[in-house]
């Protein structure tokens, strides 16, 4: 119990460290402007919809929110990776 306890708030924590890094790189995004930003702040409304619906169907079936925590936390990966690849194209124009 006390594992399970243990690697759930690790993973909540790896989240919460994740999701600031993606934060950060959406608002470069943002600030910088153009159609990039438009599509940007788009995908990420749609994203917050979906993930909510996900999540909330999930959760009222009766799903381990431990599971549920590591399905959010590799979308969050997945958005990180995509930011940086981004903002390392972008900064090597400039």
């Amino acid at each position: 119990m006390f594992d399970r306890l243990m690697t759930l708030g690790f993973e909540t924590t790896m989240l919460v460290v994740e999701s600031q890094q993606v934060i950060a790189l959406r608002l470069m995004r943002l600030a910088a402007g153009g159609p990039g930003a438009v599509h940007e702040s788009q995908r990420m409304v749609v994203e917050k919809a979906v993930a909510a619906v996900e999540s909330g169907a999930r959760l009222a079936v009766g799903q381990d929110p431990g599971v549920i925590l590591r399905s959010y936390r590799r979308k969050v990966q997945a958005n990180r990776r995509r930011l940086s690849a981004g903002a390392a194209l972008e900064y090597s124009r400039a």
